[in-house]
C-alpha cells in the first residue's frame, strides 16, 4: 500500500473517533469518563498522518527540485496490505453505527447468576419524595442488601427498557464497567399491569412498589415490582449504568 494511502487512512481512523467522543456516540460502546481519552487518541492520530503527509509533500518537492527521478520501492510496489483494515473500523462508524446494546444481552444472559453485587459500607436514606426515582442497579442492589426496609411502601420509579425472557416482562438496564463487551444485565420482574403492549426494548418509566422478600438468592436477586404507571419515553444518550 502506498504511502499516502496509509496517511490517509490513519485521518479517517482518527476522525472516526474523534466523530464517536464530540457527537456522543462513544457513550454506545464505552463508559462516559473515557471521552477525553477517545479524543486525545483520535487527535493524536490525525495529527500523527497529517505530519507524515506534510514530510511526504516535502520529500517529493525536494527531490523535484534536485531532479532526482528515483522511486522509493513503498511508493510504488512496498509495503503490507494490512493497513487496509483500517479501513473497516471507519466504514463501522460512518456507514453502520452499531446501536447500543439492548434486550438481547438480557435474554441470552444466565439467569442463574446473582445479578446484584455484595453492598459495602451503608446505603444512604431515601428522599422524602412522593416518588423516588433511582437506577435500576440502584434500587436491585437495596433490594438485595438492605436489610432496613428502605424500600418498603415507598413508590419509586425506575428507567429502563423492556425486556422478555421465558415469557416475563422486566425492566432493565446494562451495567458496564469500561465498556460494551462487559456488560451486565440487571433487571426488575414487573407485574401487576398488562406489558403486553410495550414492544420489547421499548424505553420505559416505570412507577411503582418493590416486593418485599422477593429479590432472594432463589431469583438470583431479581426483585418483583407491582407497576402502577408505565411512561413511554425515548432512549437516552447514555444507555448503560456505571
Amino acid at each position: 500500500m502506498r504511502r499516502e494511502t496509509q496517511n490517509v487512512l490513519l485521518v479517517l481512523l482518527g476522525g472516526a473517533l474523534l466523530k464517536l467522543a464530540l457527537t456522543g456516540t462513544y457513550l454506545r460502546y464505552v463508559k462516559a469518563s473515557l471521552q477525553p481519552w477517545l479524543v486525545a487518541t483520535g487527535v493524536v492520530m490525525v495529527l500523527l498522518a497529517l505530519v507524515a503527509i506534510v514530510r511526504d509533500v516535502r520529500a517529493q518537492h525536494a527531490q523535484a527540485t534536485s531532479g532526482g527521478s528515483e522511486a522509493h520501492d513503498d511508493h510504488e510496489h512496498g509495503g503490507s496490505r494490512s493497513p487496509w483494515l483500517l479501513l473497516l473500523p471507519v466504514l463501522a462508524v460512518f456507514l453502520i453505527s452499531p446501536p447500543a446494546l439492548g434486550s438481547d444481552s438480557v435474554s441470552r444472559a444466565d439467569d442463574g447468576q446473582p445479578q446484584a453485587q455484595a453492598a459495602t459500607g451503608g446505603f444512604a436514606p431515601l428522599a422524602d419524595d412522593a416518588v423516588v426515582p433511582l437506577t435500576i442497579t440502584e434500587f436491585v442492589t437495596r433490594t438485595a442488601w438492605d436489610d432496613s426496609g428502605s424500600l418498603d411502601d415507598r413508590t419509586v420509579k425506575l428507567t429502563g427498557f423492556v425486556a422478555r425472557v421465558d415469557g416475563q416482562v422486566y425492566v432493565a438496564r446494562l451495567a458496564i464497567s469500561c465498556c460494551a463487551a462487559d456488560a451486565r444485565p440487571i433487571k426488575v420482574l414487573l407485574t401487576g399491569a398488562d406489558m403486553g403492549a410495550w414492544a420489547t426494548d421499548q424505553w420505559v418509566e416505570v412507577t411503582g412498589r418493590y416486593v418485599p422478600g422477593t429479590a432472594t438468592v432463589e431469583t438470583a436477586y431479581v426483585p418483583t415490582f407491582t407497576v402502577r404507571e408505565v411512561v413511554a419515553i425515548t432512549a437516552p444518550q447514555e444507555t448503560y449504568e456505571g
